[in-house]
Parts: C-alpha cells; sequence; structure tokens
C-alpha cells in the first residue's frame, strides 16, 4: 500500500521509515517543487489533505487522513463529499495544548503580565495602575462556541478556575466536563450576553464563517474578553477591532486569522489589547505523539479492513 504525504508538518524520516516497517507499506514524499498530484495516481491512501487536481488524478484513492482537526479544505475539492474516499482528521490530538494556550492568552490579560513584563524590562519595582486592573477568573462567566474535544478541554480548565462555564454547539450533546448546560447555536447571542469570556472552538464550515459579527461581539459585556483558537474566518475581525478600539472589550486573543499568514500592515497587529499568535495553540509535543498514534492506529486498520477512527461527516465538514 502506498500513501502520499501532502501535509508540510509530521515528516519526521524515522517516524516514517518504522511506520512502513511496521506496516509492510510505502510512503511517497514529494520533493520541494514536485507536485502531489503528479504522484496521486495508484496511491490507495493520503496523510495530510487533497486539492481539486489531486483528487482528479486519484485513480485508487479510498482514504485520506488529515494531518489536523480541520478539513476545511475538503470544501475545496468538487466530488469528494459524494465520493467512496473516507476521510478522518485528528480530533483530540490537539485539544490539551490549545486549551493551555486559549488560557496562556486569557490570563495574561486578567493578570496583566504584559505590562508587568514591560515593567521588568524597565527596572520598575511596582503596581499597575488602574488601567492595568488585575482579575480573578473564579466565578466569572465562561462561554464555550463548539463544544467538541477542545472545547471540552478548555471546560476543564475553567472548572478548574472555578468557572461558571456554558458552551453552544450545533449538535445536541450532553454538558459534561462540569459545563452547567450546552445550548443550541441559536442561543449563541444570549451565551454572549452572560458570559465574562467568550472562546470559540468550532471548525470552520458554511454555516459558521462569520458567526462571531458585530451583533454578538456588542452583545457581549463591556470589559469582557475574546479568544478564537480554532479557525479564522469565524471572528469577523474589523468588528473585533472596533470593540477594542472603543474599550468595549477589554481583550482579545487571536490564534487564527482570516488571511494567514497576517500581512504585514494588518490592522489587528496594533489592535489595542490584543494578542496575536501565529498559528501555533496546537504545538506541543504530546499533540506531536498524539497524532502519529492516531496515524499509526489508522493505518494498521486500514491494512486490515477495519473500521478507522475520527472518521469525519464530509457533508458537515467535521
Amino acid at each position: 500500500m502506498k500513501m502520499l504525504v501532502t501535509t508540510p508538518f509530521q515528516r519526521d524520516p524515522e517516524r516514517l521509515a518504522a511506520l512502513e516497517r511496521q506496516f509492510g507499506m510505502q510512503f511517497l514524499v514529494p520533493a520541494r517543487e514536485e507536485s502531489s498530484a503528479s504522484l496521486i495516481g495508484d496511491v490507495e491512501a493520503v496523510y495530510g489533505s487533497l486539492t481539486a487536481e489531486d483528487f482528479a488524478g486519484a485513480r485508487q484513492l479510498r482514504w485520506v487522513q488529515s494531518a489536523s482537526a480541520g478539513v476545511e479544505w475538503m470544501w475545496k475539492v468538487p466530488g469528494l463529499a459524494d465520493s467512496d474516499v473516507l476521510v478522518t482528521n485528528m480530533r483530540g490530538a490537539h485539544a490539551a495544548t490549545i486549551a493551555d494556550h486559549a488560557f496562556a492568552m486569557l490570563l495574561t490579560h486578567t493578570r496583566g503580565l504584559r505590562a508587568l513584563a514591560q515593567m521588568q524590562r524597565e527596572h520598575e519595582w511596582g503596581r499597575l495602575g488602574s488601567a492595568g486592573r488585575l482579575m480573578a477568573l473564579k466565578d466569572l462567566t465562561l462561554g464555550i462556541v463548539g463544544f467538541g474535544n477542545i472545547g471540552r478541554a478548555i471546560a476543564r480548565r475553567g472548572v478548574g478556575f472555578e468557572m461558571k462555564v456554558l458552551a453552544v454547539d450545533c449538535e445536541v450533546v450532553p454538558p459534561g466536563e462540569g459545563v452547567t448546560e450546552v445550548w443550541p447555536m441559536s442561543r449563541l447571542d444570549e451565551l454572549c450576553r452572560v458570559a465574562d469570556v467568550v472562546i470559540v472552538a468550532a471548525p470552520i464550515t458554511p454555516s459558521s464563517r462569520g458567526i462571531i459579527g458585530a451583533p454578538q461581539i456588542r452583545a457581549m459585556k463591556r470589559g469582557s474578553f475574546l479568544l478564537s483558537m480554532s479557525r479564522g474566518g469565524i471572528v469577523d475581525e474589523p468588528s473585533l477591532i472596533d470593540a477594542l478600539e472603543e474599550g468595549h472589550l477589554a481583550g482579545a486573543g487571536l490564534d487564527v486569522t482570516a488571511v494567514e499568514p497576517l500581512p504585514t500592515g494588518d490592522p489587528l497587529w496594533t489592535a489595542t489589547n490584543l494578542i496575536i499568535t501565529p498559528h501555533t495553540s496546537a504545538s506541543s509535543s504530546l499533540t506531536s505523539e498524539l497524532t502519529w498514534s492516531i496515524l499509526s492506529e489508522n493505518l494498521g486498520r486500514f491494512l486490515r479492513g477495519e473500521e478507522l477512527v475520527n472518521l469525519v461527516d464530509k457533508h458537515r465538514g467535521y
């Protein structure tokens, strides 16, 4: 069996070689300037994502193992959703690290760490003035948009900080993880009104694009916080900037943006009280180990003809 590697990540030659020996299969890794479409003709599986050109040239393809939890690339591949090709993702591998990253951003805001770091650089021993008001997380309400694996990991941490945790999700799912209630997406505006902190952990799909727009941001409490951890395009960025500049929001954090890399000169770079990280919230040694584990598990299942883990509903996009 041949598996084409299209992801620019997870290309560790030693890991790939070990899997080849374990399963008696072959990985095809395109050279730097080589087109994946030129290699896909007789492969049965892909590790990474597909382009429309790849899919058009695939004659034996049966399975795509996404290298990430998000599979928004599928919307750009006509015919894939209605085909017999299975798609699996890395659901669950990134949850713990992304949740850690979200709270790192939140605590940076609530504990004034950026201002305090500047005081350290200036060798200044003192306290933050009223403009740098410090907050505790205990008894704040955390609203989570998207209650999948990442949302649940965020919820566990929120409960650990003694926050009240609510969530909205497009599916009917039980609360769990100490969450008070999981509401349908029709109550998103209500979630925004009652939460002190809103964290976006939903996948990007045609129905989730732009759901955190001006009405939702303006519905949030004055002095609240908005963090987006899943995919750019869910939060309306101009509306976020306006709310930050006007002081309606006390702070925000974006690990993802609508355009990546974020262009030089984009107004997000200089927005007031905004923390930007370059889509790195999932990165950790733990994530890496878990992704290799999922790939290995699914390789064995595929070769044995068993049901794969982390199957994606290709019509829903998650």
